[in-house]
């Protein structure tokens, strides 16, 4: 959940424990793990004060944001920069980018069957 990994990174980046975390948020640091971890789903309250404390949108914390990478007169497509994040990542790895890249579906097949 990209709420969970957005929401430890912004944590870790701002040098809080979960507790510290917790303390803000009027949770206990085991609802913030649970958050992390999307074991459990922060109430719009708690939602809000997170978006808050931390001074970001709903949209980046929820993976929402998007940027255009194509546009033509006959398309317009859309990713999300979390997911331009990843790309680019692994065009860090070109003999993994170039394995993904050949055949997607039997990759990730592959790893769901081990």
């Amino acid at each position: 959940m990209i709420l969970g990994y957005r929401l430890r990174e912004l944590r870790k980046d701002n040098n809080m424990s979960q507790e510290d975390l917790g303390k803000l948020l009027g949770v206990t640091k085991v609802s913030v793990s649970g958050y992390e971890n999307g074991t459990r789903i922060p109430s719009m309250e708690t939602l809000i004060t997170i978006l808050n404390v931390f001074k970001i949108s709903a949209d980046y914390l929820l993976g929402r944001e998007l940027d255009v990478i194509c546009e033509s007169e006959e398309k317009t497509a859309l990713i999300a920069k979390n997911d331009i994040d990843i790309i680019n990542e692994l065009k860090g790895h070109p003999k993994l980018y170039n394995l993904i890249a050949a055949n997607p579906k039997r990759f990730f097949s592959n790893i769901e069957k081990n």
